[in-house]
């Protein structure tokens, strides 16, 4: 599929994979082959391979550090793109921080803290990238990427460089403006304050032990499957329905934290989602409470 591809992509001196196992570029450790793993390192090389696969009609995606995707056993048609290069670069100036979009957003929280800023301490352990985070709106522990966010510079449809500021990314539980277009975020400027150093370490450790107490981050997984229902938890419903432990296939409901599917070895997309659907049916029966994935899945074929 799309053969001649390579050729364009050799032409623009980018740098790409052919059949690149998804598995290796997410924490679930799930997913069949992208036709093409491309990685860019700044803003027009990204708009030189969006252009080509718009010409070219060959589908593209971004991913982060696929730390929430879920991907189809059948894998990925067309190009995926990561964002490396430029795109990891942080700067800090006083009490704000621009920060690149494929940055991570535990490398992000460490270079805060040794600026002795406040702030984003709930962010220290998650898993993704700085844009993943201001797209979904990341959040742990009391704090959200909302409570620090001051604007986002973005791709928008036609490719042109804009940015959003905080009354603009309609912010909420996981949910922000970006997920109503075909935009693309660039980078993310925060406001913290100034603090103790030791203080917001000490933070930061507590916060992490509390996610290696509670979390099973001894396995592959893709976090909280599930957004919280209205006057629950999730974790709680599937504990109360006795699918703690449940599992199909290589994908089980952690026996630590019910509110994740791990990945308990050769796991594949569709045991996941069969477990979801399991879990989805058991909890509506006998709760009344629907639960609605958090993770996102990638097709296949798409």
């Amino acid at each position: 599929m799309f053969s001649n591809f390579s050729k364009e992509l050799d032409k623009l001196n980018l740098e790409y994979k052919k059949d690149a196992p998804m598995k290796e570029h997410t924490s679930f450790k799930i997913g069949g082959n992208a036709d093409y793993f491309v990685s860019v390192k700044n803003t027009e090389e990204l708009k030189t391979i969006i252009s080509l696969c718009r010409d070219k009609n060959v589908p593209y995606m971004l991913i982060g550090n696929g730390s929430n995707l879920l991907v189809d056993d059948e894998g990925i048609r067309g190009v995926v793109i990561r964002l490396e290069g430029d795109f990891k670069e942080i700067r800090i100036d006083g009490d704000f921080i621009e920060a690149g979009a494929g940055a991570s957003l535990t490398k992000l929280c460490l270079d805060a803290w040794k600026a002795s800023l406040t702030g984003l301490e709930f962010g220290y352990g998650i898993p993704g990238s700085v844009g993943g985070a201001a797209y979904m709106n990341a959040g742990a522990y009391g704090g959200e990427m909302k409570d620090v966010l001051v604007s986002c510079t973005h791709l928008d449809s036609e490719l042109n460089v804009a940015s959003f500021t905080l009354d603009e990314l309609d912010l909420n539980y996981r949910h922000s403006a970006y997920m109503k277009g075909e935009y693309i975020i660039l980078s993310v400027k925060l406001k913290l304050s100034k603090g103790d150093s030791t203080a917001i370490k000490a933070r930061m450790d507590e916060l992490m032990g509390k996610r290696m107490d509670k979390q099973p981050l001894e396995y592959p997984s893709a976090g909280s499957v599930f957004k919280r229902p209205e006057g629950a938890f999730a974790a709680a419903l599937i504990e109360e329905c006795g699918l703690k432990g449940r599992s199909v296939g290589g994908a089980q409901v952690s026996e630590k934290h019910s509110g994740f599917i791990v990945n308990k070895g050769e796991a594949t997309c569709k045991d996941v989602l069969d477990l979801v659907e399991i879990i989805q049916d058991e909890v509506k029966e006998k709760t009344g409470y629907e639960l609605h994935r958090e993770i996102i899945y990638i097709e296949g074929g798409k």
